[in-house]
């Protein structure tokens, strides 16, 4: 059987406009976006490049702070050997090496991450992580931008 490239070109019309709705879709309940989380990593980055660094990083893990918490949408902060400078779900990882930490699939994403970070500036990683908001664990993609030795990172629920 062979399709007409008509069709085919109304199929992937169909998958995209599909692909865009549930999109919307998940912004209109309470998701961030992907534009969010790449703006709210270039404010984090911004942030730590003025320093102090340890001044940032309280800054980025405070979750009172709307400026790095929006919506299920929050900042992360590793150093390239997998320990956690700054965490805006959880502070209590701040400190802790968890470069052998992986995903409910068993995928070391910590690790994943910093070597992603030492051969790019920024980039996207998909892995599944626990949403803070509704406590399920959810496919997950993170933007990322290394500075110096330390690599800060936000991510969208799927």
């Amino acid at each position: 059987m062979t399709t007409r490239p008509c069709t085919l070109i109304r199929m992937a019309q169909a998958l995209g406009l599909g692909l865009m709705l549930a999109a919307s879709a998940h912004a209109a309940d309470g998701g961030a976006t992907k534009e969010q989380a790449v703006a709210m990593v270039k404010k984090g980055v911004a942030l730590v490049k003025a320093g102090p660094a340890d001044k940032a990083y309280a800054e980025i893990s405070d979750k009172a702070n709307t400026a790095f918490h929006e919506q299920d949408l929050y900042l992360v902060v590793y150093g390239l050997d997998g320990t956690v400078k700054a965490h805006g779900a959880n502070p209590k990882m701040i400190g802790r090496n968890l470069i052998d930490l992986k995903d409910i699939d068993g995928k070391p994403f910590v690790k994943e991450r910093v070597e992603m970070a030492q051969k790019q500036n920024s980039f996207w990683q998909d892995y599944k992580f626990t949403n803070p908001e509704n406590k399920k664990i959810e496919p997950k993609s993170m933007y990322c931008e290394k500075l110096n030795d330390t690599v800060v990172c936000g991510g969208i629920y799927k």
